[in-house]
């Protein structure tokens, strides 16, 4: 009862740290990107693979493991459908904003300054996972609530 409880409430921590480091990183990318201004947006980054760490760890263990409802009640639910296709265009929108801030932080370790040209684009990008994590706690709500589709 204990671990389940523990286990949900970490998983709520991570919305909170995820969504105020992804909506953080793409406001960083929207402004001044001297040192300090990378710094920031590198920062919300590590804040929101840090959450994405969580919301996975937490998420299997409670969809997959002995703690919840158990893996049909989620796979048989329409919305955990949805929200698991949410997580994985989350992920897919990930994959060029997190291969180039990893090269930034290999450019500043070299002392150099990296190439931010595409930095509005990344802005963006956290802009729409912004809402796509929303989206995933309508969905979870949802479910809470016993609410299913189709």
């Amino acid at each position: 009862m204990i671990l389940r409880w523990l286990l949900a409430f970490a998983h709520l921590v991570a919305l909170g740290i995820g969504l105020g480091a992804v909506w953080a990183r793409g406001r960083a990318l929207q402004g001044t990107l001297d040192r300090a201004g990378i710094a920031r947006a590198l920062v919300a980054d590590t804040w929101w693979g840090v959450a994405a760490g969580i919301w996975i760890v937490t998420g299997l263990l409670r969809a997959f493991g002995p703690f919840e409802k158990g893996s049909a009640y989620y796979l048989g639910n329409g919305f955990f459908q949805l929200k698991m296709t949410l997580l994985v265009a989350i992920l897919a929108l990930e994959i060029a904003p997190m291969v180039t801030l990893i090269r930034w932080r290999i450019a500043l370790g070299r002392g150099e300054l990296p190439d931010t040209r595409r930095a509005r684009a990344f802005a963006r990008v956290s802009e729409i996972q912004v809402a796509l994590v929303v989206l995933m706690v309508l969905c979870a709500t949802a479910m809470a609530r016993g609410v299913r589709f189709p």
